[in-house]
């Protein structure tokens, strides 16, 4: 009953920060309400888990760069500072925000806020970003791309060379599976590391 009414409380808070999963202080909230709460110089500690790349070429302004395939909470904690206030966290369009904050819950009593939509969704509704203008390929983007090549390259090397080929279509195929039924991207977190992507 306590855990109820608990709940019942935050949702008529004026966030309306809803609990997700098993964690109490793991909440989501949508870009248009973190807006709101900038607006009245609330949402000060914010994190950005996506690459470098993505990081520079657009951000929320004031968000600090804690990429997820780096992610140390001991290290964000410091880094972010305040007391117990509420930590933001965003990513393109939220995948990786709720991967950061499931990491980051377990260790910290403040509560942890993935903003529903990520960067592209505050964008969307006007919350004041950093933008260079560049153009950068997502990192979702770039895991569709290689997938798809992939794929391409073993069905023209298993038709023109030999069938063994073949099975790099199926391998692609299988991860492609295991990462839907899991949540997790293996290739993602290795493309995050290139180069290029923390420019």
């Amino acid at each position: 009953m306590k855990a109820a009414s608990t709940i019942s409380g935050n949702s008529s808070a004026n966030t309306r920060e809803r609990s997700v999963g098993v964690m109490n202080n793991l909440k989501k909230i949508p870009a248009a309400e973190f807006k709101e709460l900038r607006g009245k110089n609330g949402a000060r500690h914010v994190i950005d888990v996506r690459t470098g790349a993505e990081y520079t070429a657009c951000h929320v302004q004031g968000a600090k760069h804690y990429p997820l395939q780096d992610l140390a909470p001991g290290e964000v904690l410091q880094g972010v500072g305040g007391n117990d206030e509420p930590i933001y966290v965003l990513c393109k369009a939220g995948g990786r925000a709720q991967k950061a904050a499931e990491v980051l819950a377990p260790t910290t009593t403040r509560d942890i806020v993935v903003v529903e939509g990520g960067t592209d969704a505050c964008v969307a509704c006007g919350v004041a970003v950093n933008d260079t203008t560049a153009t950068v390929i997502s990192l979702e983007r770039q895991v569709r791309i290689t997938a798809g090549g992939l794929v391409v390259l073993g069905v023209l090397l298993g038709w023109f060379i030999a069938p063994a080929f073949y099975l790099l279509s199926g391998f692609v195929g299988a991860g492609l599976t295991f990462a839907g039924m899991t949540n997790t991207c293996a290739m993602g977190m290795l493309l995050a590391r290139m180069p290029w992507n923390n420019a």
